[in-house]
């Protein structure tokens, strides 16, 4: 059994699961008009974590040394707040880290940042840099895949605790913006210069995010909480940027996790969401084939934006903890759907007394992920 022990989430909405999901329930979005973004010409519509109290808080857990960035910072933080919940001595040999980082320090190839040491560069020297904080001796799982990366650690720790060398593992995704990740974006055209409007006729893009957030998994039984099933990764190779036109490799995700499964036990299916229409013409498409029309869709994107190697973790901590309290999220602006992909797309809070959710992740170069969970 590998059930969800602690947890937490940094971001634009707070520094505590309970801040992000209370801002989540009253439909309040981080997600602000930022101009002079980093002194980049365009201005950037994102949600950014709050630097001055991160560094704050990270000053408070009397860090060795000042040799970490602020990714590392709100890593740290993030691991710490989740293991408050359970106590739990991270030093123990039983313990093992899975970091989670799409872009890691990639503001550092920028020539003008000298003032870090150039080793930040590599994500394994990040994870080390968290795992050593806490104590633990083990070397650290990194992963690093698109945008699944987030859902692909969970399924890496699910395996881990399965194998039984391990009583915990500490999930952590994290990614920070920077004007290469925000350059990259308005390259490909994505970004909105709006508040994205996932699923909605008139979506014109995706909003960035930053976001640091934990899950600690562990396999012993007398845990009641939230339990990771069963996950499954598909790729459709389809193209390095756009998503398969027939939802490929998202239809063949879900129908692997869901083989056996009672779909009329399905509270929701949190779905990617990103507001570009080609990302959510696809998991419409895959939903459709998958014959999960009639079951409660929503996007988080609207609050966080998308957090990249954080998102995978960010939005199933928000939607272990709707499962637990019996409601479905709501997707903020959708309005009026494509005709002919129509979802149930829940478009205000609502209860549900059902056991199980779906979070669905598609990335980059046809990479697709999705996880079930069930009340325990």
């Amino acid at each position: 059994m590998v059930v969800q022990v602690g947890d937490n989430i940094i971001s634009a909405l707070g520094f505590t699961t309970a801040e992000n999901f209370d801002a989540v329930k009253a439909g309040r979005s981080g997600i602000r008009l930022h101009e002079n973004y980093r002194g980049m010409l365009e201005p950037l519509c994102g949600a950014l974590i709050d630097a001055e109290q991160a560094e704050r808080r990270f000053a408070e857990l009397q860090p060795p040394s000042d040799d970490y960035t602020m990714l590392e910072k709100v890593a740290i933080l993030s691991v710490a707040a989740a293991r408050r919940q359970e106590d739990i001595d991270l030093a123990r040999p039983d313990v093992l880290f899975v970091f989670s980082s799409t872009k890691g320090n990639v503001y550092l190839l920028d020539e003008t940042e000298r003032d870090v040491c150039r080793e930040h560069l590599f994500l394994w020297h990040s994870a080390g840099l968290v795992a050593d904080f806490f104590g633990n001796p083990n070397e650290p799982i990194v992963i690093s895949n698109a945008c699944i990366s987030g859902s692909s650690a969970q399924l890496a720790a699910a395996r881990a605790l399965e194998s039984g060398a391990y009583k915990y593992v500490v999930v952590t995704g994290v990614d920070m913006l920077s004007r290469f990740i925000v350059a990259g974006f308005q390259s490909l055209k994505a970004l909105s210069a709006e508040r994205c409007r996932p699923f909605d006729r008139a979506h014109c893009g995706l909003n960035l995010g930053e976001a640091a957030s934990t899950i600690i998994y562990s396999n012993a039984e007398y845990y009641e909480g939230v339990r990771f099933l069963v996950g499954a990764i598909r790729n459709d190779a389809n193209h390095i940027s756009g998503p398969s036109r027939t939802g490929e490799g998202a239809f063949r995700a879900l129908e692997a996790v869901l083989a056996g499964i009672d779909i009329n036990k399905l509270s929701f299916i949190n779905t990617h969401g990103t507001a570009t229409v080609y990302n959510d013409r696809m998991e419409a498409i895959a939903l459709t084939r998958a014959g999960l029309n009639a079951v409660p869709v929503n996007s988080l994107k609207e609050y966080f934006g998308h957090t990249l190697g954080a998102a995978g973790i960010v939005e199933t901590v928000i939607a272990s903890h709707a499962l637990r309290n019996g409601i479905i999220l709501p997707t903020l602006s959708c309005m009026e759907q494509e005709p002919d992909t129509p979802l149930n797309i829940c478009t205000r809070q609502q209860p549900s007394d059902k056991k199980y959710f779906v979070k669905m992740l598609s990335g980059f170069g046809g990479c697709n992920a999705a996880l079930l969970f069930g009340k325990n």
